[in-house]
């Protein structure tokens, strides 16, 4: 693996890339194939053709400082975005709706995208939920009707398909939309278990402080008793709704 970005950080520093940009750049891939469990060459491509895509007057950088697919600077708009795992699916349609590609996930769970700016095109995906030995049968599973890998993000696998693949010509897009002025999509199921994540840690709390306060008076435990029934109570009800919750992720 480091062959790969050793000889990836020195054609990129020969194509005149400032050595700031090479670094960021061959630490963010890094890291991405250190979580993902790629091999650099089947996920970037031969290094030299690779290092062509990045260096140059492209740019090895997306707008958020994260490494890019370089298309991106060359081919139009870039814009990299992120929504949470009830939201990510539909958002990732609704965007490439307009003509938005992912080219992968970083590091941070962002969705590094690109739309080019002379022939823009609809982009289709979908979310497989696969376990790192698995994702190549899937990935064969999908390719028949034009599904490509475009990302990973712990357990969940992103694909991406040119519109063209299920409308033809109408995929091109005449007048895309401006980019969206966001960056976070989070959804209200999101937002409900956030807080009732929140609320579990201040019962949880409380419960502990409780015992800790009986302890040290001497107190006989009855009232401690009784608050430890009511935030069983808390948790477990809040744990449930919880777990009913992240059931539904589709």
């Amino acid at each position: 693996m480091s062959d790969y970005f050793d000889e990836l950080a020195a054609l990129l520093r020969d194509r005149g890339v400032p050595a700031e940009r090479v670094a960021s750049t061959i630490e963010e891939l890094a890291g991405h194939v250190a979580e993902s469990g790629a091999d650099p060459e089947e996920e970037f491509g031969p290094v030299a053709a690779f290092a062509d895509s990045l260096g140059g007057d492209t740019g090895a950088a997306g707008d958020d400082g994260t490494a890019g697919d370089g298309r991106a600077a060359s081919a139009g708009e870039s814009w990299s975005w992120t929504a949470d795992i009830f939201a990510d699916e539909r958002r990732l349609n609704e965007f490439g709706e307009q003509g938005w590609e992912v080219d992968r996930v970083d590091r941070r769970g962002m969705f590094v995208s690109h739309r080019d700016s002379e022939r823009p095109q609809r982009w289709e995906y979908r979310r497989e939920t696969v376990w790192p030995e698995g994702r190549s049968a899937v990935t064969e599973r999908l390719a028949p009707d034009g599904w490509e890998p475009c990302g990973t993000w712990f357990l969940y696998e992103y694909f991406k398909r040119p519109g063209a693949a299920s409308v033809g010509p109408a995929a091109e897009i005449g007048s895309p939309p401006p980019a969206p002025g966001g960056r976070l999509f989070f959804s209200a199921r999101f937002l409900l278990i956030l807080v009732a994540f929140v609320l579990l840690t201040v019962v949880a709390g409380w419960v502990v402080v409780g015992f800790i306060g009986s302890a040290g008076s001497g107190d006989d435990g009855a009232g401690f008793a009784a608050g430890v029934a009511v935030g069983v109570a808390v948790v477990g009800g809040a744990a449930a709704a919880l777990w009913s919750l992240a059931r539904r992720d589709r």
